[in-house]
């Protein structure tokens, strides 16, 4: 079991100065960075968590969060990121507790990465995601749409993935006035990643909203079809 300082200064003393200042002007939100390469980070989170319980688990998460080292920030999220948690009511919540918090695209998709897999494990929760698709913060909005990525990946999905799906398209259509570049590109990554499992229905979504999506939004979503989205019907 490690103490929240012991990790902290393991994360330390992996840095590179030149890499944090390169990943400080790349990122360019206002905290520490380290410099540490993110395939470092994940073996650190991995070791870690053997032998920890939840609770441990989410309060070493907690704290590696609060630090508000960019690093540190990343770690809390491979800390959470695994696909069966028993009692994982705890985790979500924590996470979700971040989504506020949110400034920039990696730590976010860390996080959002952590969360799906309980969403997966607890549809219910999608209730609460929803009211991220009305939240000021733009990180948030764009958050509904990656943490529900798992949906876009299913061969076979249930009839309650399908419901899904329809429930996050319908989020999707209602981003596409939104002309900033993250939301335009969060609706492109989803439709991007269904229509290698679902082409037909990606068509059918852009022939209804495409034209209300920037144009490099649509041909990013229409990368991996063979053929433009059927064209609206008229009248």
């Amino acid at each position: 079991m490690i103490a929240l300082e012991d990790a902290l200064a393991e994360l330390a003393a992996a840095g590179d100065p030149e890499r944090a200042a390169a990943a400080a002007a790349y990122h360019k939100a206002q905290r520490r960075y380290l410099g540490v390469r993110l395939p470092v980070i994940g073996e650190m989170a991995q070791r870690w968590r053997e032998g920890l319980d939840v609770a441990s688990r989410c309060a070493l998460a907690d704290g590696l969060w609060q630090s508000d080292i960019h690093e540190a920030r990343m770690a809390a999220g491979k800390l959470l990121t695994q696909a069966r948690i028993k009692e994982d009511g705890p985790v979500w919540a924590l996470i979700a507790s971040w989504v506020p918090e949110f400034d920039g695209w990696a730590i976010a998709d860390q996080a959002c990465e952590a969360g799906g897999r309980r969403l997966v494990a607890d549809p219910s929760r999608l209730d609460e995601v929803e009211g991220w698709t009305g939240a000021k913060l733009m990180w948030a909005r764009r958050a509904a749409l990656v943490v529900t990525l798992p949906w876009t990946k299913q061969n076979h999905p249930s009839q309650g993935d399908l419901a899904v799906r329809e429930r996050v398209l319908g989020w999707a259509a209602g981003y596409a006035d939104d002309r900033d570049w993250f939301i335009q590109k969060a609706v492109a990554w989803w439709l991007r990643d269904l229509s290698k499992h679902d082409a037909g229905r990606v068509r059918e979504w852009l022939a209804e909203h495409g034209a209300r999506l920037k144009p490099w939004a649509v041909r990013e979503a229409m990368k991996h079809l063979e053929d433009g989205p059927e064209p609206a019907p008229e009248g």
